[in-house]
């Protein structure tokens, strides 16, 4: 069969030719149908981020992906079901993070991640998983399937941030998306659909026209240009907000988080930036949280109860938005252009069978 691999800071995925595999048993076989591509995918070709599986020489790619079981191997799937499968898997058979059925809050060492750490992707024709790894999501989703993943991010990282706000009274009414890529534009629907915020802000460093910036636009939020309104001044130009929400990575947003947020406030930090050393007025922010009930949360990978709530996250967005969001499908032939960036790119994936 084909896959999508790299080796890591080569700066440029192949198609290669793999066995397919047989699956063991508990797992099914998949027939791959859509994989998406993200940010990770770059940093991960970059060299920047992951690792290979153990004794290989590359990596396949992929860890949005859409499939049908192909052989059910006396599961509880049946031949036919479309299925989106997760991402993390114990390393060793398991431990008490995925026993609890939470995979997504074990640390460093205790998983692998299927296309990132450890652990081939799903960029191939087929590939295996045990059941409970995989998702059921309806047949007239299994176009968009891919979105599941990211948005179940978003799920867990929302969830985690109102948690952390339990404790008291909270009704939010403003949000700041960090970041107008794929993930921030999809989260910024979230909180327009799912928490019913009446003012969302979006902010990023490109200039109109633009797509993305159609997307906010049409979305009835108020887009930021970084370049002339940092995040540290948003509070003074627009509002302090009640939720931020850190998709871009750098290192300095997670500080001025605070500023942007509003008393009682939350920030929840999903970027995972470079080492960086740079000065912050410590004592400063430090009054911040205590004086005005400020909090910052960190939030990575997802659980499988998150996919489920994405799934019925995606059936509820809007058709233009998911059409002016998915800027191409690529087919095997085509798979490098899925990999490409640009200003008219939003979110890409690579099709690996019909649908």
């Amino acid at each position: 069969m084909q896959a999508i691999a790299v080796e890591p800071g080569a700066g440029e995925p192949t198609l290669v030719e793999k066995p397919r595999p047989e699956p063991a048993p508990g797992e099914a076989l998949v027939r791959t149908l859509r994989v998406g591509v993200d940010g990770t995918d770059h940093e991960v070709i970059a060299g920047n981020h992951g690792d290979l599986p153990a004794g290989a020489d590359r990596l396949v790619l992929g860890h949005e992906a859409v499939g049908v079981v192909e052989d059910p191997n006396g599961t509880a799937l049946e031949e036919g079901q479309h299925v989106v499968p997760t991402v993390r898997r114990p390393p060793n058979g398991t431990n008490e993070y995925f026993e609890r059925g939470e995979p997504d809050m074990a640390p460093d060492g205790e998983y692998v991640e299927r296309g990132i750490v450890g652990a081939h992707g799903f960029m191939a024709e087929y590939f295996t998983s045990p059941a409970e790894y995989l998702v059921p999501i309806p047949e007239r989703l299994a176009p968009l399937g891919f979105l599941v993943e990211p948005i179940s991010i978003s799920e867990k990282a929302i969830e985690h941030a109102v948690a952390s706000r339990s404790a008291f009274d909270w009704e939010p009414e403003s949000a700041l998306v960090l970041g107008n890529g794929s993930l921030g534009l999809l989260t910024l629907a979230m909180f327009e659909s799912v928490l019913e915020l009446d003012r969302t802000y979006c902010l990023g460093r490109r200039d109109r026209p633009d797509p993305s910036i159609d997307i906010i636009d049409e979305l009835g939020s108020t887009y930021v240009d970084s370049r002339e309104t940092p995040v540290s001044e948003i509070s003074e130009v627009h509002e302090a907000v009640d939720i931020v929400y850190e998709a871009t990575g750098y290192a300095k947003h997670a500080f001025e988080t605070i500023d942007a947020l509003a008393p009682n406030g939350v920030g929840v930090l999903l970027g995972v930036p470079e080492p960086w050393s740079f000065e912050i007025d410590g004592g400063r922010l430090h009054q911040e949280f205590v004086l005005h009930n400020k909090a910052l949360v960190g939030s990575v990978n997802s659980h499988r109860g998150h996919f489920e709530s994405a799934i019925d996250t995606l059936e509820g967005l809007p058709t233009w938005l998911t059409d002016d969001l998915v800027t191409g499908v690529y087919g095997l032939e085509e798979y490098q252009s899925a990999f490409e960036t640009g200003d008219d790119v939003v979110k890409t994936a690579v099709e690996f069978a019909s649908i």
